[in-house]
């Protein structure tokens, strides 16, 4: 099996063949210590208008390698790309690129979430007057937010098809509803105000064959049976900074859900090596029973993180994450 096809059995909880949990990480932007190259996210695109179309093309051209370069070097089955400059059109040309080059060994998914996430600070209280002041506007800006992707969605299924379908693979919702302590709206404006237009979003995506991730970090367990309902294909990232435990997910919801997680990023930042160890341990323990399981950090690898920390996780995982 591929790495791409280890995934999407995971996804879609097919019983575990043997071999190795796929692994994945929404972001790895440590490439300027593992590669010496500026992750793709990190560059400033200000003058792409008045690049020549060679000088795009070298631009593409790195940033595909930097992604595959990283799916081969950490053993990641699927590739998260974030196009930059951010629009469509470089979307379908990064996605070319990287099939090109690998055909179909890697699944490859971008961010499609159009649900509202916690606001910004600066923002916070003018949305939480909005809920309540205009409510029937804030719910006709949701659908409208919907509709708009879900015809994005509709013209890259388009553009794949002369490539045999091979094009983008899914989308991870990265709209963020939680804080640690719980999430930012009640459950009841939850139901109001997220989860139809999650409910929707997700249903139009895989009725257009796309698989769908839902990643929301922090204490998402007075949701998460909304989260269930809306039904991804899988959650991440199981945040056990916000008190979310895999084994109780597991135990409640592993028949119906893949999940994506949870290395503690917080351990992996600030804590022992020992703690490492343990956290990744415990993910792989209760979270590979019976498949339906990738292995993850319960955010991504961000920028200040130990490399170093990033490969002792992946060191227990490969030794004691693979299935018989």
């Amino acid at each position: 099996m591929t790495p791409r096809d280890r995934f999407i059995a995971a996804l879609e909880r097919r019983p575990p063949t043997p071999g190795r949990v796929p692994h994945f990480e929404l972001v790895f932007y440590l490439t300027m210590e593992a590669f010496g190259r500026v992750h793709p996210s990190h560059r400033s695109y200000r003058q792409w208008d008045q690049m020549e179309e060679k000088e795009r093309a070298l631009h593409r051209n790195d940033m595909a390698d930097i992604y595959i370069a990283t799916a081969e070097r950490y053993e990641h089955s699927a590739i998260f790309i974030h196009p930059n400059p951010e629009n469509e059109a470089e979307t379908m040309r990064l996605v070319e690129l990287i099939r090109e080059k690998t055909a179909d060994r890697y699944c490859i998914m971008r961010h499609g979430d159009a649900t509202f996430s916690v606001p910004g600070g600066d923002h916070m209280a003018e949305f939480a007057y909005r809920l309540v002041d205009e409510p029937e506007k804030v719910k006709a800006e949701a659908e409208a937010r919907v509709n708009a992707a879900l015809e994005r969605a509709e013209r890259l299924r388009r553009h794949a098809e002369p490539l045999g379908g091979l094009g983008l693979d899914g989308f991870a919702l990265c709209a963020d509803y939680c804080f640690n302590t719980g999430p930012f709206l009640r459950p009841s404006q939850f139901a109001e105000f997220v989860t139809p237009y999650l409910t929707r979003l997700t249903k139009g995506y895989r009725d257009l064959g796309f698989y769908v991730l839902k990643h929301t970090d922090g204490n998402i367990m007075p949701i998460i049976d909304q989260l269930i309902e809306t039904n991804p294909h899988a959650l991440h990232s199981l945040d056990p900074q916000g008190g979310v435990d895999i084994a109780e997910v597991k135990r409640r919801y592993g028949d119906r859900v893949c999940l994506i997680g949870n290395v503690n990023c917080g351990m992996l930042d600030t804590g022992t090596d020992e703690e490492v160890v343990e956290s990744a341990r415990y993910a792989l323990r209760h979270g590979m029973s019976g498949g339906g399981f990738v292995f993850s950090t319960s955010n991504c690898i961000y920028t200040g993180m130990r490399l170093a920390r990033y490969e002792l996780m992946l060191d227990v995982w490969r030794r004691e994450g693979n299935y018989e």
